[in-house]
């Protein structure tokens, strides 16, 4: 099946993550059967999604990871031209959500299986897919946190193919989000002083995590490398209050920090904790005592950075036909590779990031072709 034929197989598998990948999963494996390729599934704590990891070539040699994940981002209350889960061609495009982010490359990988089974590899190529990406890089760690069982020699290289236009990204940063909670004391507003503003006290947590973020932009490392090229802090939702005249008993928001590559996020956390313990929550246990603001960690995964002239590197731009490299701010499963699999990782893949997560999502077939080449290459490598 060419690459075109396999997308279109897996753009109709509504993944969006709050469903199972089970179908798509079942489908691969039916497909790796055709060519005896051994897998194996990694399911999740609830058994309704999975991993899968797949190698083609001695277990017993160090080898070359090809990793994508499953899941997209939904669709809903986005306006489409065509079907988001029927893949469409107009032209040089393929529409379909997923196309882009990151099917495409699963696609590329899955239609070169016949060339991987031609001739034997010498060195092993494994396949991994991956569920939970898009709402926090969750799945991916099942797998990796059994990395010495599925390759018991440590692979050379993970190559993670994320739409970069096949631009070969040797970092980008991490992210840690967080959900805080503001427990005040409700009264009528006519009587406000008596009570403890909950939305108010979140404008002073808000207004720290402003502070944060403009001193990673003044005084802050810097990586000309990146788009933005330092750290940053990011307020995204925020929830409290239910009338005018009530003083409002709870507010709720949720914020990030996406650190360089290397910078640790926990000072700045400390920071904020230590300004909301001393500055902000004595006058409101002043007034009521069971008031408070509650700060949670939800979820993190950490960045890479990847040397320029490290052996992953040297290969990625080898196997792409470029010389130069990037990094990027957004996030990916690589700095996982990189912590828990224990393996260098580059990120690169076909498609536009500027795709990703919109209507009319697409992948222009010539991405396809670039990918193609670049794991064409890769077998060649592998046979030596």
């Amino acid at each position: 099946m060419s690459a075109t034929e396999i997308l279109a197989r897996l753009v109709a598998f509504d993944t969006t993550s709050r469903n199972s990948n089970l179908p798509l999963i079942e489908w691969v494996e039916a497909y790796l059967d055709q060519f005896d390729v051994t897998y194996e599934r990694v399911y999740d704590p609830t058994g309704t999604k999975a991993c899968l990891w797949a190698t083609i070539g001695p277990k017993d040699v160090a080898g070359y990871v090809l990793s994508g994940h499953t899941d997209v981002v939904p669709v809903d209350d986005q306006v489409w031209a065509t079907d988001p889960f029927t893949l469409t061609e107009v032209g040089s495009r393929l529409y379909g959500r997923g196309t882009s982010d990151m099917k495409g490359f699963a696609a590329v990988c899955l239609s070169r299986l016949p060339a991987m089974v031609e001739k034997p590899l010498k060195q092993p190529i494994h396949l991994c897919l991956s569920h939970d990406e898009e709402v926090g890089c969750i799945g991916v760690r099942n797998a990796l946190a059994r990395i010495d069982e599925l390759a018991p020699v440590t692979p050379l290289a993970a190559f993670v193919g994320e739409p970069t236009s096949m631009a070969v990204v040797v970092a980008h940063k991490a992210k840690w989000s967080y959900v805080v909670e503001v427990h005040g004391h409700a009264c009528h507003s006519s009587l406000a002083p008596s009570g403890v503003n909950a939305i108010e006290a979140a404008a002073e947590v808000i207004a720290e995590i402003r502070a944060i973020g403009r001193d990673f932009e003044a005084v802050g490392p810097r990586d000309p490398l990146y788009d933005v090229p330092f750290s940053t802090s990011h307020v995204g939702t925020i929830r409290g209050g239910t009338a005018l005249n009530i003083v409002p008993e709870h507010c709720t928001f949720e914020f990030e920090f996406r650190m360089l590559a290397g910078v640790d996020h926990q000072p700045f956390e400390d920071r904020l904790r230590a300004h909301v313990r001393e500055k902000i929550e004595p006058w409101m246990k002043a007034r009521h005592p069971e008031t408070g603001i509650d700060i949670r960690l939800a979820n993190g995964f950490p960045g890479f950075d990847t040397p320029p002239e490290a052996d992953a590197t040297v290969l990625a731009k080898r196997l792409a036909g470029r010389n130069d490299h990037t990094k990027v701010a957004y996030g990916t499963e690589a700095g996982l590779f990189v912590t828990m699999g224990r393996m260098p990782t580059v990120v690169v893949g076909p498609g536009s990031i500027g795709q990703a997560h919109i209507p009319d999502e697409f992948i222009e077939k010539s991405e396809l072709e670039k990918c193609g080449r670049f794991v064409d290459r890769l077998i060649d490598h592998c046979r030596g």
